[in-house]
């Protein structure tokens, strides 16, 4: 089956990069109608089994693989592991699975960890870059709303060129929220930055890895594919680096949060 992210880059392929579908399909050696169906939505299609499928035989290895992979790196360049040696190390430990699902799972590790480092310049061209962020955990916002109460989700998007600022109340950070802002947000402004810098946000970071490496959630995959966006990561505790939202955050609370915000309804838009 056709992952979220081979379907993100045909449809990257194709709407960004200009290319004929049937260059795609020499390039990235996919059919047809694997690239039709990739171009006409960016989610991937579910499926149900009939039949109850067993764990995968690699599954309670993994854990061992990935700690083997950083130990190797350390050592002198020709006395690293292989990945042979790794399924030799595995069998031993009772591993009865093929060796080329352990040069596989490999193979995806080893990429993940050595992907290129991304860093925003200090210049933006327009709509080129834009940053995204919650109010800091642990300060919720304090709303009337209706007669009541409430201590609500602040989220904001800042345009880093125009330095526009979209800002929306949520009752939580649920991903359904985190989509829902953006989507407000690219309605506002008329269309969708090139690229987008987060911190590394349950909704969006599944796992950091090395550098600015991260396992992403599937989900926001495919959020991110039908509006083909890109994605950059903050180095984490360092918020520093996309500062640009940070004073979005202050410029909303102290213009339109203070005194406190009466109304009913949690949409703020300025």
């Amino acid at each position: 089956m056709l992952t979220v992210e081979r379907r993100e880059r045909i449809r990257r392929a194709y709407y960004i990069e200009g290319k004929h579908m049937r260059q795609i399909g020499e390039e990235l050696r996919h059919s047809y109608w694997t690239i039709r169906a990739a171009l006409d939505s960016a989610a991937v299609r579910s499926y149900q089994l009939t039949v109850a499928k067993p764990a995968p035989v690699l599954g309670e290895y993994k854990g061992q693989i990935e700690a083997l992979l950083p130990e190797s790196e350390r050592q002198p360049r020709k006395q690293r592991y292989t990945s042979h040696k790794i399924y030799q190390l595995l069998q031993k430990e009772g591993y009865q699975g093929s060796e080329s699902g352990v040069r596989r799972y490999i193979g995806e590790q080893r990429r993940a960890l050595k992907r290129p480092p991304v860093y925003i310049p200090l210049t933006f061209e327009p709509g080129l870059d834009g940053q995204v962020d919650w109010h800091p955990e642990g300060t919720r916002v304090t709303v009337n709303l209706a007669g009541e109460v409430l201590q609500v989700e602040l989220f904001v998007m800042r345009l880093c060129y125009s330095r526009k600022v979209f800002a929306m109340l949520f009752p939580t950070q649920r991903q359904e929220c985190f989509f829902a802002g953006h989507v407000a947000a690219f309605q506002h402004f008329g269309g969708v930055p090139k690229r987008l810098s987060y911190d590394n946000l349950k909704t969006a970071v599944l796992r950091i890895l090395e550098g600015r490496a991260r396992v992403e959630q599937t989900a926001f995959v495919t959020f991110r594919s039908h509006y083909l966006f890109e994605s950059r990561y903050c180095t984490p505790g360092q918020g520093h680096e996309k500062g640009g939202v940070e004073h979005g955050l202050g410029y909303v609370r102290r213009n339109f949060l203070t005194p406190l915000l009466s109304g009913d309804s949690l949409l703020v838009d300025r």
